[in-house]
């Protein structure tokens, strides 16, 4: 009968917010087959609570009930009179407890062993931590329905495994897309971690083993009493799931809490005010993992202040944690702001200049966290130089599961392939193979420490990143962290049948979907090593490319009437391809050998430059805009076939994103496509930038209460205008007489919907209500929303299979609320497969 019951169960869809993510341990059939490769117990190895090994076996316990409603008891320490069992602990509990070990494989720090041959399961690691791991491994087989027989060890890449939260001590998070911090309110700790418990779970599965709770733009009272026993009881929630707590410090502090007249790191009472600190510190967290500093870097004060250098800096922090064997993660991301008029300045240049000449004055627990990329988690970059330049000093690679560039969690982005492309590169230093996975992990300076470290934006949102779907990169980035030679597509497809079943549909559609997001968005957003076009200096999210110049900023495009892109060569430009070792820096420094996906990083040319595929550089990114925009439209349709086979809150929630990402695309296509038709004056080949036969602008039709609005930047409107209500307390209306052929139509409408109010359209045709929505933008996506009428706030929503009859009448009416005055674009009507 339980057999019967599952795979009646399998049928039925039940409502899941996404709060277990992929350790949702959803129930599958098990067969008389299947039940009698399940353990009819479990003996756990440590008999303590609150160890690893103890968390281990509760979760083989929890998830065998779940998945195959399978009641394993919980046995301590039988090993030798078990059968049926599976036996988790470490290697060396496993010799006190049941004698013979010696096919027990050699295992590192953290690797774990999994046997599943024979009747008894063994599970058992190197250490706690390892064994814990183990356990997940074995639940994520079982999970997947997967009843191999196993014997492998695994061992970690790297011993840094860790994620940055950019949480702040007043509740919001710094790029906080999906939701307040589970960690801080108000200025302290927050009493109940019971979400933080449920984070450590997520964590421990993918083998992550250390969490900076707050920010890197950190606040000095993180470190006051009260906070420092805060603190205590967040170590005491992740400890048992082998994970350690970390904090990020102001360089400061000694100064703007300690009451001392000064933050020279070379004082002697800063030094011993941080040595006060640190232990302080300890005694509320005895294994805490040591401290993460950003300093002298966007205004973040630092060792320079006072002429003494970077090395110094972090030497401080070293010397305070080495008697408690923390270390010490100093950001390479330092730079100066930079005077956009002379063409040698670059920021990319920014991480060598300021590190190469320090390499081996760093102590021993210190590691040099880098930016994947020379500039800030872009839509493609070159590997950081500065891998190449460090040869005796510890590094770790900084990759960002929080899409600030990239969507930011409202549009699907699945990044382990743009990631792919750094951790793949080959370095070639000394002429020899030099992948960039090797260089952070230790490997190839033979360096003890060295690793990953993740900008994590969870927040208290059920779907813990603001996306279903994103989550898919938080799960891969641990397991890169532990093995960076993993493949994308395989780590995908284990996720999605974690997340969402065993359906082949399932998993075939979200992993055609997940692929084809990151090529896309780099398509709709900017391409061939241009960068991420976005305004960088608001929200980092719409269209904005002509902030990308005339500011220190440095993210510089050059674009011109005449060319784009920066010169980065030694010969006439920056210098910047000259930080590689000599094969890489010869490939870019040449223009004909320069990989076309980073052509305009390294060199500045004429829009009418030709690449390899005949086109113009200004025609690539007509069409590129085009494709990449077209693909999104597929998202929607892909995801609904797979209605009835996802539970209908995540399915809707999805859908509703998948349709805004849609709409959100097409203005990334026009806003930048009409730009650089704008600034180069090059028309586009096949007559589709600036013509749009469909469309019908706002400030053509009838207006009544409403008023034109001239867009800035001019390129996020359709024609740079749109209408506005005469006031905040004036209602609305546009109509115009429909002239296209009757028939059957999706009717888009483009508008505005930014913070400060509610705004409420409806849409009549012929005084028939077909439509309505509410401008609630802020409350339903994740990206930061907009104050202003441009390329964040704009936003599409789409009407299908609306019937109309030439001469029909539409009208639109819009009702204003708060500051937002229900402003309007154009609206599109679309025949079947026409995309605007």
């Amino acid at each position: 009968m339980r057999s019967l019951f599952f795979l009646a169960s399998l049928g039925l869809v039940a409502a899941e917010n996404g709060l277990d993510g992929w350790l949702r341990y959803a129930p599958l059939p098990c067969s008389h087959q299947c039940q009698s490769k399940l353990p009819a117990s479990i003996v756990v190895l440590n008999a303590t609570e609150t160890s690893p090994v103890y968390v281990a076996g509760a979760e083989i316990q929890n998830g065998l009930n779940r998945i195959y409603g399978s009641h394993a008891k919980i046995s301590q320490n039988q090993c030798k009179t078990s059968s049926s069992a599976v036996v988790v602990g470490t290697v060396e509990q496993y010799r006190k407890a049941c004698g013979s070990s010696n096919d027990i494989p050699e295992l590192e720090e953290d690797g774990f062993w999994l046997n599943t041959e024979g009747q008894k399961i063994r599970i058992l690691g190197s250490t706690e931590r390892g064994a814990l791991y183990g356990a997940f491994e074995y639940l994520s087989m079982l999970a997947q329905g997967n009843f191999s027989a196993v014997s492998y060890a695994t061992n970690p890449s790297a011993p840094i495994r860790w994620v940055n939260q950019w949480d702040n001590m007043d509740g919001r998070i710094e790029r906080g897309y999906g939701g307040p911090s589970i960690f801080f309110r108000n200025g302290a700790i927050v009493d109940d971690l019971t979400r933080v418990k449920q984070y450590a779970r997520l964590l421990a599965s993918i083998r992550i083993n250390a969490v900076v709770v707050n920010n890197v733009n950190a606040n000095a009272t993180l470190l006051t009493p009260e906070n420092l026993k805060g603190l205590g009881r967040i170590a005491d929630v992740f400890r048992p799931y082998g994970i350690k707590v970390g904090i990020s410090l102001n360089f400061a502090s000694p100064k703007d809490l300690g009451g001392l007249n000064t933050f020279d790191p070379l004082d002697p009472s800063v030094v011993s005010w941080w040595s006060n600190i640190t232990q302080q510190l300890y005694q509320n967290v005895p294994d805490m993992a040591g401290y993460l500093v950003k300093a002298n870097s966007e205004g973040q004060p630092g060792p320079q202040e006072y002429n003494r250098t970077l090395a110094e800096g972090a030497n401080l922090f070293a010397k305070a944690l080495q008697p408690y064997g923390g270390i010490v993660m100093f950001r390479a991301f330092v730079y100066n702001q930079l005077n956009e008029s002379n063409w040698k300045e670059d920021r990319a240049n920014a991480a060598v200049d300021f590190f190469k000449e320090l390499d081996g004055e760093f102590d021993e627990n210190v590691v040099v966290q880098i930016k994947y990329g020379p500039i800030d988690f872009q839509v493609r970059e070159p590997a950081s130089p500065l891998f190449a330049n460090l040869f005796n000093t510890s590094t770790a690679i900084e990759l960002q599961v929080t899409q600030e560039y990239l969507g930011q969690q409202s549009h699907l982005v699945y990044l382990p392939p743009l990631w792919k492309t750094i951790l793949d590169s080959d370095l070639r230093i000394d002429g020899k193979h030099s992948l960039v996975r090797d260089v952070y992990t230790g490997k190839h300076f033979k360096r003890k420490l060295g690793g990953s470290a993740a900008v994590v934006n969870v927040g208290t949102n059920t779907t813990w990143l603001g996306s279903h779907l994103s989550m898919s990169n938080l799960y891969a980035y641990g397991r890169l962290a532990w093995n960076p030679a993993d493949d994308a597509q395989d780590m995908l497809q284990d996720w999605i049948r974690l997340t969402f079943g065993l359906d082949r549909q399932v998993l075939n559609t979200i992993t055609k979907m997940s692929m084809q997001s990151w090529p896309a968005y780099e398509g709709y957003s900017g391409n061939l090593g241009i960068q991420t076009l976005t305004d960088i200096l608001y929200t980092h999210y719409g269209p904005n490319p002509a902030s990308q110049d005339n500011n220190g900023w440095g993210q510089w495009t050059r674009a011109d009437h005449t060319g784009i892109g920066m010169d980065r060569t030694v010969k006439n430009g920056t210098g910047f391809s000259g930080q590689y070792p000599a094969e890489v820096a010869a490939l870019y420094e040449n223009i004909d050998t320069t990989p076309e996906d980073l052509l305009l990083w390294f060199h500045h040319v004429d829009y009418t430059h030709r690449l390899h595929s005949g086109k113009t550089v200004i025609q690539h990114f007509y069409d590129a805009h085009y494709t990449g925009a077209a693909t999104a439209q597929t998202f929607p349709t892909q995801w609904q076939s797979l209605k009835g086979k996802i539970d209908d809150e995540r399915f809707n929630h999805v859908l509703r994103r998948l349709d805004y990402q849609a709409g959100h695309s097409i203005i990334w296509r026009d806003a930048i496509n009409t730009f650089y038709y704008n600034l180069s004056g090059i028309p586009d080949t096949a007559k589709r930038v600036d013509h749009h036969p469909w469309r019908i602008e706002a400030e053509s039709m009838k207006l009544d209460g409403y008023k034109t609005y001239t867009v800035s930047p001019f390129e996020v409107s359709s024609g740079s205008v749109a209408i506005v209500t005469a006031s905040n307390s004036t209602v609305g209306s546009a109509t115009t007489r429909i002239n296209f052929a009757s028939g059957t139509y999706d009717l888009a409408v483009n508008y505005y919907d930014f913070y400060g109010g509610q705004s409420q359209w409806q849409v009549y045709l012929n005084d028939k209500k077909i439509g309505e929505w509410v401008g609630n933008s802020e409350d339903v996506y994740s990206h930061t929303p907009s104050i202003y009428l441009d390329g964040h706030s704009a936003i599409r929503v789409t009407f299908r299979g609306v019937k109309v009859k030439k001469g029909d009448m539409l009208k639109i009416v819009g009702k204003p609320d708060g500051v937002e005055p229900a402003p309007l674009d154009y609206v599109s009507f679309l025949p079947d497969g026409v995309v605007d």
